[in-house]
């Protein structure tokens, strides 16, 4: 046992979790068993004013164990859950909520590019001055009108989204597949904005999963108005069915 790991050995042993001779607790099997074996992998991303998130979840064949984190936290939460309760459990990791209708947009569809976004984004993130909403609000107005990108009714449509934001998330899912006759990695993915009273908006483009080097500040960025049963469907179609889930269990083996 490496020195730097003393303490934590000390406080796994004397809450019980691990025995004298370094053997897990039984109570630990299931839990370790599904992390070190797990069939299918979901992340979720999430950011917004408090910081950026990122949870977990790992499917195994008899267990489901989650895993969640805290803003400017190291450590993470680790726990089992039922498995017919996985589907729940993502829902409130993102806090999905069957609200009253959104606030009627003018725009139900909006597009602009990477580089607007983000450029609305960064006034999120203040410069440690005290701002009224209503300030904030011509700030990020202002900073979305200098690209060009955007006009009305759509600019302040995107406005609203942005200084309403409460948190934007995005979930992908993983598990082993195979592709013409090759062993890979099935995905799956999407992205939304919960923008409060706003409603949420599904991320259309750019569409999940995709790598951060395809992302440019040109790329086109475009948000679609959904209701919370959308979403609720969206994770659904997140998980692969019992056919691509015996494969992957399979590949594992």
């Amino acid at each position: 046992m490496p020195d730097e790991l003393a303490a934590a050995r000390k406080e796994l042993l004397d809450c019980g979790l691990i025995e004298e001779d370094g053997k897990l607790s039984h109570l630990l099997l299931p839990l370790m068993k599904t992390v070190l074996t797990p069939g299918v992998v979901i992340s979720l991303e999430a950011a917004g004013r408090q910081g950026a998130l990122h949870h977990g979840m790992l499917i195994g064949d008899e267990h489901v164990v989650v895993h969640e984190a805290w803003p400017g936290e190291a450590e993470a939460e680790y726990s089992c859950i039922e498995p017919k309760m996985l589907v729940w459990k993502l829902a409130d990791m993102v806090n999905l909520q069957q609200a009253p209708a959104a606030q009627e947009a003018a725009l139900s569809e909006v597009e602009t590019t990477i580089g607007a976004v983000e450029a609305g984004l960064a006034v999120l993130e203040g410069d440690g001055v005290v701002r009224s909403a209503d300030d904030e609000r011509e700030m990020v107005r202002r900073a979305l009108a200098t690209g060009g990108s955007l006009s009305e009714p759509a600019l302040t449509v995107v406005t609203g989204l942005i200084s309403d934001l409460r948190s934007s998330w995005r979930l992908t899912a993983a598990w082993q597949a195979r592709h013409d006759g090759q062993d890979g990695v099935e995905t799956r993915g999407f992205a939304v904005w919960d923008c409060g009273p706003l409603g949420y908006w599904l991320r259309e483009l750019p569409t999940e999963p995709v790598p951060a080097e395809r992302i440019t500040p040109v790329s086109t960025f475009r948000l679609v108005l959904v209701d919370a049963k959308t979403v609720w469907m969206r994770i659904t179609g997140l998980l692969p069915d019992q056919g691509e889930l015996r494969e992957a269990t399979t590949h594992r083996r």
